[in-house]
């Protein structure tokens, strides 16, 4: 069962576990590169199996986890996890979900269904994290236009999800800030 929001008190900082999910490529370790404050810790090894193949340009993959940790604002403190993109690597989505505040699920527009991938990390970790402090993340939407945001949410609003979806570049500093400002200030919502 999901943790409930931690209550913020003026004056106060609050640590919040924040996952970063997707498939592979969508920009998990790039994105938490992007906002960490300090050193990130990588499990990064070179592509084998032939996945290569199919993101021709990527030479490294994730196996365990993604660790950085960032400030938003005064009162958060925000513990960065990213998970492993493939299937065989599932496992590893458990461990690091459990416990979560909050999940950012990235979506790279240029994959042949980037819709229905998202809507199987949404459901995959929808034992770890509740809906309402989820979002979607999608990249490459400035050369694969299609599907545009509003088809990502009427899709997955058809499958019972609702979260916010925000075009993002996740090598920019601001649009990752933007999407884990977007999750904080749902918490922040819960609790007025």
């Amino acid at each position: 069962m999901p943790s409930p929001a931690p209550a913020v008190s003026a004056g106060t900082s609050r640590d919040l576990k924040i996952v970063f999910t997707g498939p592979m490529g969508a920009g998990k370790t790039t994105a938490i590169r992007a906002i960490s404050d300090g050193e990130v810790l990588s499990t990064d090894v070179p592509i084998t199996g032939g996945a290569e193949l199919s993101m021709p340009g990527k030479t490294m993959t994730t196996v365990g986890l993604d660790y950085g940790e960032c400030r938003l604002g005064d009162q958060w403190v925000l513990k960065l996890f990213g998970t492993p993109g493939q299937e065989r690597f599932r496992f590893m989505w458990d461990i690091l979900g459990a416990g979560a505040f909050g999940l950012i699920v990235l979506a790279d527009n240029s994959q042949p269904d980037p819709v229905g991938e998202v809507a199987r990390y949404l459901k995959a970790f929808a034992p770890h994290v509740p809906a309402r402090r989820t979002v979607v993340g999608v990249g490459r939407l400035d050369t694969h236009p299609s599907p545009g945001i509003v088809d990502y949410c009427e899709q997955l609003g058809a499958l019972g999800y609702n979260p916010p979806v925000l075009e993002v570049d996740v090598r920019r500093d601001a649009d990752v800030r933007l999407l884990l400002s977007v999750l904080v200030s749902m918490a922040e919502i819960e609790h007025e």
